[in-house]
């Protein structure tokens, strides 16, 4: 069995280093016969309907308008060109002065890139540029007419706020840039763009602050992007691992994600660096710390105190969802003592009339409770309501009611449900560590709960991602850090001291030039 582990790893370390990079592809240059390169886009793109090559004399020359239908904006293509350039003879020189005079004096559009090589070309034109392609020059111009359709501007249906923005990110990468250079006005305010996936070419954005961000964390952050071996990226989770330290065995991703506009730019303006995916509503924060799990956009706009309280129930909430089964099934089957009398007649009635063990009662419920939430999840909306009756019927009645479920147990039950939704992002790690927490409780009683959440805090603890520790500012501990912990201090008191991500206690990266 090791010998196999060990096999694997060696396979799957080979292949990440003799993975293709990206950019190692050989680049061909385009030809300055148009029929050549029409004939090349028709073998490339073979029987596809949607290559549009509309071919006409402008300038005296042959030349080619390329797109691919469905992506540009048809109105502006023929307003603004189609109709326009032909019309235009007064111009003599050769191929390559006709070329530059259309590219600096007659093409209305603000959007222009000059191509000069087929997988540029290509890559263009899949974007939604128009191609135009002169016969006996050399390069092409890219033109900026994209109009495929989209999803409108809504609120995320994931991060629900009472007084906030209502607005969401959305899956075009350009909109989304958009929207968090609306909410920040500065010049420092940098997008990077650059291409993952060897066949997808999907389109990313690194997005910082250059006074604010780590120019260590930055130069990092480029390097593992760089080093993406993946053939296609589809969403933004696709490339957490690559961003992550390597062999981090942690259940919690030091990688945030959100789908709010406004709390992107905050992250950006604490140093931090925001991913863009094409294609996803979802934008990566990097670094991201364990106590901005409980942290939501609702603290900072309502009232200090109570932003603190629940801010409280948050953290209850999750101690309650990874430790709550876990207590009561190691209570009740090790140290039944601990438990008050009238509870532990009821507990021990209940489990006298079913005929599991309450360890398996406990994983069975909460086995039944996951797939009924995996299946509201993926049916229609419609559908979705049927299964939580259905749900509630089978067994919050029919269960107890046939001896096969206790009610204290059911109980627990919904009340950690109940608990690990208060914080929607964590809800992977908390139902993991929900049933281990059971087996251990099951297996080792309440001694094997608490030597578990141990290990678990000892985890989080070790955990660093680009020099920055993982549960700053509580270890290493920072009382001014503390301020937008476990309570929210006013904004008078936030807005004291210029607060970065490098500037936690027990971080190390470098500085931002004229940052002291």
């Amino acid at each position: 069995m090791f010998k196999f582990l060990e096999k694997f790893r060696e396979i799957y370390e080979s292949q990440n280093k003799n993975g293709c990079v990206q950019g190692t592809d050989k680049k061909h240059f385009i030809s300055q016969s148009l029929t050549e390169t029409i004939s090349l886009f028709k073998q490339k793109f073979g029987v596809s309907e949607d290559l549009t090559i509309r071919q006409m004399r402008i300038l005296g020359l042959d030349s080619a308008i390329i797109t691919i239908a469905g992506l540009v904006n048809k109105e502006t293509l023929g307003n603004n060109f189609m109709n326009y350039i032909p019309t235009i003879t007064d111009f003599e020189g050769t191929p390559i002065q006709k070329y530059e005079y259309l590219r600096d004096n007659i093409i209305p559009s603000c959007d222009i890139i000059q191509i000069s090589t087929y997988e540029d070309a290509f890559y263009k034109a899949m974007s939604g540029f128009a191609l135009l392609a002169l016969d006996g020059c050399d390069r092409m111009i890219a033109i900026g007419v994209q109009g495929y359709s989209s999803r409108g501007v809504s609120e995320p249906s994931a991060e629900v706020v009472q007084r906030g923005s209502r607005e969401g990110f959305v899956e075009p990468l350009r909109t989304n840039m958009t929207l968090i250079r609306r909410r920040m006005k500065n010049p420092t305010l940098k997008f990077e763009t650059s291409q993952v996936g060897s066949i997808s070419k999907t389109e990313i954005c690194i997005c910082y602050m250059e006074d604010k961000v780590s120019a260590d964390i930055l130069d990092k952050v480029k390097k593992r992007l760089e080093n993406i071996n993946l053939e296609t990226v589809m969403a933004a989770g696709y490339i957490v691992p690559y961003l992550e330290e390597e062999n981090d065995m942690s259940f919690f991703s030091s990688i945030g994600m959100t789908e709010r506009p406004d709390t992107v730019c905050g992250k950006l303006a604490e140093g931090r660096i925001a991913i863009i995916v094409d294609g996803t509503p979802n934008v990566l924060i990097v670094p991201y710390l364990f106590t901005e799990y409980f942290q939501c956009m609702d603290d900072y706009i309502i009232r200090p105190y109570f932003a603190s309280f629940t801010r409280f129930l948050r953290y209850l909430g999750f101690f309650l969802a990874i430790l709550l089964p876990g207590v009561y099934v190691g209570v009740g089957t090790f140290n039944p003592e601990l438990l008050p009398g009238q509870l532990l007649n009821k507990i021990a009635l209940a489990v006298g009339t079913t005929p599991f063990s309450l360890m398996f009662e406990t994983l069975l419920i909460h086995f039944f409770y996951e797939l009924m939430r995996e299946a509201g999840l993926r049916l229609p909306k419609p559908l979705g309501h049927a299964i939580s009756i259905v749900g509630g019927l089978v067994i919050g009645d029919t269960a107890i009611r046939a001896g096969l479920v206790g009610a204290p147990t059911l109980m627990i039950v919904a009340l950690t449900a109940i608990s690990s939704y208060v914080i929607p992002n964590l809800y992977e790690p908390i139902a993991m560590l929900r049933f281990i927490f059971i087996l251990v409780g099951g297996i080792l009683g309440i001694w094997g709960v608490m030597i578990l959440f141990a290990a678990v805090l000892i985890n989080i603890c070790a955990k660093t991602n680009y020099e920055v520790p993982f549960t700053a500012p509580i270890s290493p501990f920072s009382m001014f850090g503390m301020r937008d912990v476990f309570v929210r201090a006013g904004w008078k008191i936030l807005s004291m001291r210029d607060s970065t991500v490098q500037n936690m206690p027990g971080s190390h990266p470098k500085k931002p030039k004229g940052q002291i």
